[in-house]
């Protein structure tokens, strides 16, 4: 291409550059006075005006962008100071992570009238540079120009309410002993993990640290939340180092949007950053097989794989009767039909955790406290589905010529035990309800991750959780060559039909945690672990969260854990940390060793 072509090419791009960007964001300059006197300070903002889908930039830009500018030219006795910044907005686009404003912002500028100023009017102006972005980003910049009278009198211009209501938005200052930052482990080349922590407003929605722009240091704007006690958050900040030394100190702004608010508080603070040893013993619960700084896609695959055990837990296994016979039945069906019933089977399951995790969040903006298998408190709960689950054990008995009045129960055991599409949706409700009162392994880590989230990263883990429980039929229904593995039908149908009744009735004797009393209750009345804590001089104690009480479900929240069981073990000497027992296996895996372990630590 000639070069005077190229010219003229870079020339028009430069000038369509410019013209859009006039047509996206506009500037004018704002003043709360239109008169002062000398020695007061006068407010200046700069107000920037963006089109609908365009945004500027805070002072930090994040993992792009760039902050707005402001060079003044000022008469003698008229100094500015720097710019304050506005709580800016999170936003995440093609991966990326940055603090922008959309729609419009005032910037404010403090403007100090010098003691021995002049006396007259005196013109204010300045120019602002912005990068202004939406499906593209362009570089622009306006001239913006004020008048101020100084003498002998101060008087508040019309632009006053504006320049307040400003101010108001402003993050405002918090003692440094608000919070407390420190290394979370040794530097990894130029990048170490810093940990951030802070009480935190019960049921808040929203909470994250905006980090100040740094010289020496670049820290990221994604954010990774780390399980920790109850009325506390902690989060994972990435540090790049940019000088030749960590920094002692960060400061940044604490972001939190509470129940029933519509816009988040902002708290500015500066932090001295601690080293890796920080973390007062109080709010770094230990534990055997501890995984509470896992990142959200880590927490994810818990939620799954713990979905996926639940299958195999007590509560959930008599549901298994009926999916495999109706799968023994189905084999010989059109595969497109057994793709149907898995499908109806899975929407089941999510509907009903889609329902759960609904109940949690909004018991949690009620300002309670919420946990899973919250629906197992109510007795009027427990006594339906105790009936439910005895009407189904009786069918699969081949005794179910029991009627009640009403014939609605009688619907809701019949149609969990068909093999029709009603049946394969009621199949994933009632192994939902029935999953409940248990915590599998992997689930209740998981859960207490996710409890202290926002509403919808809860609806993610619930609707992962629900997945990973239907995977396998799911799996089964959209793979029927494999039915061909499973046997003929026949007449051992029948017997295992009723075989599998004793334990769908033995669920309707234990509903509230089969897993406690399958596993940990008998692993702490065990002569093993009697003897060692009698050998310790140690002391059990045992709670009963039936009555789901709030005392019990702070201690949950406070280990890190979405229900029960939780077996905690408390060393001997008082400075250590509790140690939090991983949770057990599903029956018959013992329990017992896992604990005599626990006690075997406390102790050293």
């Amino acid at each position: 291409m000639p070069l005077m072509h190229r010219l003229a090419v870079l020339l028009v791009l430069a000038f369509a550059a410019v013209s859009a960007s006039a047509a996206n964001t506009t500037a004018r300059l704002l003043l709360s006075h239109t008169s002062a006197k000398p020695g007061e300070t006068v407010w200046a903002g700069v107000l920037l005006q963006m089109a609908p889908k365009w945004h500027t930039y805070w002072e930090n830009g994040g993992d792009s962008g760039a902050a707005t500018k402001v060079d003044w030219t000022l008469p003698a006795g008229i100094t500015a100071g720097e710019i304050l910044w506005p709580v800016p907005e999170k936003y995440e686009a093609a991966g990326l992570i940055t603090y922008v404003y959309h729609d419009e912002i005032v910037l404010l500028i403090p403007l100090s009238v010098a003691p021995s100023a002049t006396a007259g009017k005196a013109d204010l102006s300045a120019l602002a540079s912005w990068l202004e972005c939406s499906e593209l980003c362009l570089p622009a910049k306006s001239k913006v120009a004020a008048s101020l009278t100084i003498g002998t009198e101060s008087v508040t211009s019309p632009q006053a309410a504006r320049i307040e209501a400003a101010k108001k938005a402003l993050p405002q200052p918090k003692p440094s002993s608000f919070a407390k930052a420190w290394w979370e482990s040794a530097a990894d080349g130029d990048k170490r993990p810093l940990l951030i922590e802070w009480p935190v407003t019960a049921g808040a929605l929203e909470s994250d640290f905006f980090p100040h722009t740094s010289t020496n240091v670049t820290v990221s704007a994604s954010t990774e939340f780390v399980a920790t006690n109850a009325g506390t958050i902690r989060l994972r900040k990435q540090v790049e180092k940019l000088g030749a030394t960590w920094p002692s100190e960060i400061a940044g702004v604490i972001v939190q949007r509470e129940p029933g608010a519509e816009t988040l508080s902002a708290s500015f603070i500066k932090l001295a950053i601690g080293d890796t040893s920080s973390a007062t013993p109080s709010s770094t619960p230990s534990a055997l097989g501890n995984v509470e700084t896992k990142s959200l896609f880590a927490w994810l695959a818990y939620a799954f794989l713990g979905g996926l055990i639940l299958n195999v837990m007590p509560c959930v296994l008599p549901v298994i009767a009926l999916k495999i016979l109706g799968f023994v039945s189905q084999s010989r069906e059109n595969p497109k039909r057994v793709r149907t019933l898995g499908l109806l089977y899975t929407l089941g399951v999510l509907v009903s955790f889609l329902i759960l995790s609904g109940i949690i969040i909004g018991l949690r903006l009620a300002g309670q406290k919420a946990g899973w298998g919250i629906q197992f408190s109510n007795p009027q709960f427990v006594i339906v589905l105790a009936v439910v689950v005895t009407l189904v054990a009786l069918n699969l008995f081949g005794v179910f010529e029991v009627t009640l009045g009403g014939g609605a129960l009688d619907a809701a055991s019949e149609a969990a035990s068909r093999h029709g599409g009603g049946g394969a949706f009621m199949n994933g409700v009632l192994a939902t309800v029935l999953a409940t009162p248990c915590t599998a392994p992997f689930l209740g880590a998981a859960l207490g991750f996710a409890s202290v989230q926002p509403a919808p990263v809860i609806v993610l883990f619930f609707l992962t959780i629900g997945l990973g429980l239907a995977f396998p039929y799911l799996l089964l229904s959209w793979n029927p060559t494999w039915l061909k593995f499973l046997p003929k039908p026949g007449a051992w149908m029948e017997r295992f039909k009723v075989a599998m009744g004793f334990p769908m009735l033995a669920t309707a004797l234990w509903l509230w945690c089969l897993t406690c009393n399958v596993s940990v209750k008998p692993a702490l009345e065990s002569k093993a672990v009697l003897e060692k804590l009698a050998g310790i001089n140690a002391l059990g104690l045992v709670a009963d969260y039936t009555s789901y009480s709030p005392v019990i479900s702070a201690e949950l929240e406070r280990f890190g854990r979405g229900g029960v069981p939780l077996v905690v073990v408390y060393p001997a000497d008082a400075s250590q940390p509790p140690l939090v027992l991983p949770e057990p296996l599903p029956y018959p895996a013992p329990y017992t060793p896992t604990i005599l372990e626990a006690l075997g630590k406390a102790v050293k």
